[in-house]
């Protein structure tokens, strides 16, 4: 990236200091004790200098106002604590402003909310906190909610469910931006799950039980460890000592996903990496990533990125 992303995250008085906690945390300094630049450079406004309330027992103070928004490349709406409380006309002002002059625009848990009252949203595909989703759907009917996704990617509006997501979505945004190995490290330094894609459930009930079992947590450090191995859901079913109906059932209650899908996901997360970080010819990134062919991977990272290998390296200076 040539130039510093300038992100702006909008604390509103009631905002949740989680979720504006996962901006800082992505965008404000990339990883390491130094706290070095990550490729964006961000601050924070209220809707006025000075003291911002929160409902978590401490009060943030802001330096900047409204008008930070106006120079913002990515807009971060985080959650407040009661998302039906109307926002300020001039919050909502700056908001559209910020939007029409080309800013991605990025929402926290239940800050889709605001994002909706600024009438940001109609007829995009969003997601929020799963608890507020009738409440959401009955307000903002225009707005195409999937009450089920972890995040959602739509171009230049991005929304995610509640809390932990919201640092999923960022992790999202920083390998859009940055590729994947500086997700990868970010999240390292985050001790987070580098990738949990946006499809994958936001809320599964009956996930506790099946976390009781290792034998999937085993299975999945095997198939990333030894991506030529786990050729398939019959593989990963063999190494978990699973009938395949019984391995793909057991996977979906406990990750959210199909096993499939999170093995084309693990796969293309490799591919980048090493697309990223080494010069190894695309015939062998296919096969160290899992893929098998190019011509797998080369759909695999078109559906991911929009790019072909060769020209996922180049728009990374490799």
């Amino acid at each position: 990236m040539g130039t510093m992303k300038q992100v702006v995250a909008l604390a509103l008085d009631g905002v949740m200091a989680f979720d504006l906690a996962c901006a800082v945390q992505a965008f404000r300094h990339g990883p390491g004790k130094t706290g070095e630049p990550s490729g964006f450079e961000m601050r924070t406004c209220g809707v006025r200098p000075g003291p911002v309330w929160t409902p978590n027992g401490f009060e943030l103070r802001v330096e900047h106002g409204l008008e930070a928004l106006a120079e913002a490349d990515v807009v971060v709406v985080p959650g407040i604590g009661i998302p039906t409380l109307p926002t300020p006309r001039e919050a909502l002002v700056a908001l559209r402003g910020a939007a029409a002059r080309g800013a991605t625009m990025v929402s926290i848990c239940v800050g889709a909310f605001v994002l909706a009252e600024a009438g940001l949203l109609d007829g995009r595909r969003v997601t929020t906190h799963w608890a507020y989703c009738d409440e959401f759907a009955e307000l903002y009917p225009a707005v195409r909610l999937d009450p089920t996704a972890l995040y959602v990617d739509d171009g230049d509006v991005l929304t995610s469910a509640g809390l932990s997501a919201g640092l999923d979505l960022c992790l999202h945004i920083v390998r859009r931006e940055l590729g994947a190995h500086a997700a990868a490290e970010l999240a390292r330094w985050n001790v987070t799950a580098p990738h949990r894609e946006g499809g994958q459930a936001q809320y599964i009930p009956d996930a506790p039980a099946a976390r009781t079992d290792g034998g999937l947590a085993a299975t999945m450090a095997w198939a990333v460890a030894e991506p030529a191995a786990a050729v398939d859901v019959s593989a990963l079913a063999a190494h978990a000592l699973m009938s395949e109906r019984t391995f793909i059932r057991r996977f979906k209650a406990q990750v959210g996903t199909t096993p499939r899908r999170w093995l084309d996901a693990q796969r293309t997360a490799r591919a980048r990496e090493l697309l990223e970080t080494t010069r190894l010819p695309v015939e062998v990134v296919a096969v160290k990533a899992g893929f098998g062919s190019v011509t797998a991977l080369r759909a695999h990272l078109r559906a991911a990125t929009g790019a072909t290998p060769a020209a996922y390296r180049r728009s990374l200076g490799r």
